[in-house]
């Protein structure tokens, strides 16, 4: 005969859904072998630690498959099953695809970089670290607690902040790792803070649950909590680079290895826009007009700023690709927030997110595009100025017809359609949402936006200086050049395709 504490016990236990978990658990596992197999492999064969990261993270990706027929969700409270700490839900599945699958083209470009770099960077801690990453990555999309959100975050930052200044004996690389690191870790602590005042008005730290009780909180701590509100958003809107949140940005990407820059670019954001999502329209719905106004008023400063940061560069005379890449990342860091903040005064939220996820997708896939032919480049060019480019056309024709359809992307111009196509969509969202004075904003600054991608663009086919050079194409960064391009063309081909996958179903 059972005790009441072994029927308590019996009661806790729940069952775990290995299928549900399966992506972020392949990429952590693997990493964990990479680490231990690299006391053991020889010298002359650490670059099968990096394929066998490729194929970790390819494994994962392809582990979205099965996912797709239906909602799955474990580690839930007993007798609740909408209290859940971790749901594979469409909206997982659609920022996993683009979390796993920007990994994946990152550590294509990092097969590249780690054999050109040789001593500089080792290659086991460089894998697990990004494996690491990208398992956090995968892991905060699906989180329903705010808990496991905040472990999830900090899991894919803290190798993040490693990965930035693993470069030896590089000061710039050291420098910028430093200023990521402080910075985040003091967003990350007024986040916690925040949480501790959610927790403490609503006594859970379930999404649902916050958003069924934090509306119905007593009068004397409605100030707790609207306070708690704000310094939450702050840990995730410092992950998006908005401003004033973004001065890490430009430095952090110069300074770190070319392949992280490209990684922090897309699934750094990726990570900060789902968790901003879950925090704002599932956990907190009823404070509304508290996270709405303040993340259009974001969103409007974090396009000008990026922007006109971008103008400024080229009163640079030498002025950094991946500087100019790093401004333009801040500016479209402020178009993904327009959708998220029209949630807030729009009677379809799921349409909105929808048009953030879209157009996180295009930016991904173009972005990720245009940092692979930077990385090309940057194979003879060390400083990767934008005057290196001059010419591109002359001695590497695909590299330069792929880079310029994604910086046409990027501005939302034909041929790019998919990129006009997204602009067009967060554009609807903010006017739908009667944000018209955003959509204003907005539009001045993509016209501002085409002047400094559209003189990188034709700076490609303008006539090189003296002989040009020749630019050998590795496997690899072909195979990630290839992908992005590939799917930029079939989606300018098809763009409703990118609304259908991101009906996130999210509600």
């Amino acid at each position: 005969m059972s005790s009441p504490a072994q029927n308590l016990a019996a009661s806790l236990v729940q069952s775990v859904d290995w299928l549900a978990i399966a992506p972020p658990t392949i990429a952590a596992i693997v990493g964990l072998v990479v680490l231990v197999a690299d006391l053991f492999v020889a010298e002359q064969r650490k670059a099968l630690l990096g394929w066998t990261s490729v194929a970790g993270l390819a494994a994962a990706t392809l582990m979205l498959l099965p996912l797709l027929d239906g909602d799955r969700s474990t580690f839930c409270l007993t007798g609740d099953a909408t209290a859940c700490s971790y749901t594979a839900d469409r909206f997982t599945l659609v920022i996993q695809f683009l979390v796993l699958g920007g990994a994946l083209l990152a550590a294509l470009l990092s097969v590249t970089a780690l054999k050109d770099a040789r001593k500089d960077l080792p290659e086991g801690e460089y894998w697990f670290l990004l494996l690491s990453s990208a398992a956090g990555a995968a892991l905060l999309p699906a989180s329903r607690d705010l808990a496991t959100l905040i472990v999830a975050l900090e899991v894919a930052s803290l190798p993040a902040f490693a990965l930035v200044g693993l470069r030896y004996g590089d000061r710039k690389s050291s420098e910028a790792a430093l200023k990521f690191f402080l910075s985040s870790v003091t967003a990350t602590a007024v986040s916690l803070m925040g949480i501790s005042f959610v927790y403490a008005t609503t006594g859970t730290l379930y999404l649902t649950q916050v958003a069924d009780r934090i509306g119905h909180v007593d009068g004397q701590f409605h100030t707790l909590a609207q306070t708690g509100v704000v310094l939450t958003l702050v840990g995730f809107a410092f992950k998006t680079a908005a401003v004033p949140f973004h001065f890490w940005v430009p430095d952090t990407y110069v300074g770190a290895p070319l392949p992280i820059a490209a990684y922090l670019s897309v699934i750094g954001k990726a990570v900060g826009f789902s968790g901003l999502i879950l925090v704002t329209v599932v956990a907190l719905p009823s404070y509304a007009d508290v996270w709405g106004p303040a993340l259009a008023a974001l969103a409007a400063l974090t396009m000008t700023v990026g922007n006109a940061g971008a103008l400024r560069q080229q009163a640079t005379r030498a002025y950094s690709a991946v500087r100019l890449l790093a401004w333009s990342s801040v500016g479209q860091a402020g178009y993904l927030l327009v959708p998220i903040a029209a949630a807030a005064y729009s009677g379809d939220a799921e349409k909105s997110i929808g048009s953030t996820v879209a157009y996180a997708l295009m930016y991904g896939a173009v972005n990720l595009g245009a940092f692979a032919v930077a990385a090309l480049v940057g194979r003879t060019k060390v400083l990767n100025r934008v005057s290196d480019y001059r010419g591109l056309y002359a001695s590497s024709p695909l590299s330069a017809l792929f880079l310029a359809f994604f910086l046409l992307c990027l501005a939302g111009l034909p041929p790019g359609i998919i990129g006009l196509f997204a602009k067009v969509t967060v554009f609807s969202a903010a006017v739908d949402a009667g944000l018209g004075w955003l959509a204003v904003v907005m539009a001045v600054n993509v016209v501002i936006a085409l002047f400094y991608y559209l003189q990188w663009t034709a700076l490609l086919f303008r006539a090189p200086e003296g002989e040009p050079d020749k630019h050998r194409v590795p496997g690899p960064v072909t195979a990630a050049i290839a992908l992005t391009g590939v799917l930029g063309i079939a989606l300018s081909g098809a763009p409703q395709l990118i609304l259908r996958f991101t009906d996130t179903g999210l509600f």
